[in-house]
């Protein structure tokens, strides 16, 4: 559990803790507990709404609720809130880890940020990880009025990650999502002969949540529709390399169809197969096979089809390297 404590000292406008945002444009809309969790990082939500309540936070030097949605050109005062000595720590330790984010940039303008997530990187803090990408590119960028995933690729899982720098382009993105108006496209090394005309895997998932926090998926009549595509790219004697496409994006849909299809991918830890994945240590590949190789998607400022691919890490270039001089 996070420690906060708010500093004891008088309410006012001289009081050099307290900071004041002006809203714009792109924040309005939202409400100012969703809008306080952005900007109050790491703070539970019971603390933003005893502060929203005890009239600590005022728009416009008025008390608000909770609900109160925030107006263009409202001013916001935000009281001293901070994490105790205890919990800083872990902060700088995760500022550390994810200083390598400013060399994994794809793209970026004024409306977005996409990174070449590294393998092993939550993109999010939570389930025991104080720090992923978004807290650390937020601790990079300390002046940035607004950074939000669009969506998340699992923690060993590299690739292709869009992170939007305006609300209006979140709600744009977010739209596409809905409409299936983005295309993934991921490659995996699974076990075996991926037969050519199995191009599609259709098969309902439904999570489950172990005690230990764990999300475990499987395929299951009482899951949510999933569909993912699946394309033959290269074949070697012992595996595939296959570009799968998520039509939906149910948690671990990618690993879990590919398992469901005889083919788990290489180092899956959670749907894989060990007999395999001890096949592939001879080419030093020791983590999950899959890379968000590439991202279509309409931009949301000028409306332009952007394509943005990453390039694969140096392991999964060695592993297909090794296979193609011996296992071809």
């Amino acid at each position: 559990m996070v420690s906060v404590y708010l500093e004891s000292r008088p309410m006012n406008e001289n009081n050099p803790g307290v900071h004041f945002i002006t809203i714009t444009a792109d924040e309005a809309g939202q409400r100012i507990d969703n809008f306080l969790r952005t900007h109050l990082k790491g703070v539970p939500k019971s603390m933003i709404y005893r502060i929203v309540r005890k009239g600590e936070v005022r728009v416009n030097k008025k008390r608000v609720k909770p609900e109160y949605k925030l107006q263009n050109d409202d001013e916001v005062r935000i009281p001293p809130v901070r994490r105790s000595d205890d919990e800083q720590a872990p902060v700088s330790a995760g500022i550390d880890k994810v200083a390598v984010l400013n060399d994994a940039v794809l793209y970026e303008d004024d409306y977005l940020l996409i990174l070449n997530k590294p393998a092993g990187t939550a993109v999010h803090g939570g389930s025991g990880l104080s720090f992923g990408v978004i807290e650390g590119l937020r601790a990079l960028r300390p002046d940035a009025r607004f950074l939000e995933l669009v969506h998340r690729l699992d923690r060993d899982t590299s690739g292709v990650l869009l992170v939007a720098k305006k609300r209006s382009a979140l709600r744009a993105l977010h739209e596409q999502l809905r409409a299936k108006g983005m295309q993934k496209d991921y490659l995996a090394l699974v076990c075996g002969q991926w037969q050519s005309h199995v191009k599609t895997v259709a098969a309902p998932l439904l999570k489950n949540i172990l005690a230990s926090g764990e999300r475990i998926v499987r395929v299951n009549s009482e899951g949510k529709p999933s569909e993912t595509r699946f394309k033959v790219e290269e074949r070697f004697t012992l595996a595939t390399l296959v570009r799968a496409s998520p039509i939906t994006g149910r948690t671990h849909q990618i690993r879990v169809h590919a398992q469901h299809a005889g083919h788990p991918i290489a180092f899956d830890d959670r749907y894989g197969d060990g007999a395999f994945d001890q096949q592939l240590t001879v080419c030093g590949l020791n983590r999950l096979f899959l890379h968000a190789a590439a991202l279509r998607f309409d931009h949301p400022g000028s409306g332009e089809t952007l394509r943005i691919e990453a390039p694969l890490d140096a392991p999964l270039r060695q592993c297909l390297l090794y296979l193609r001089a011996h296992h071809k």
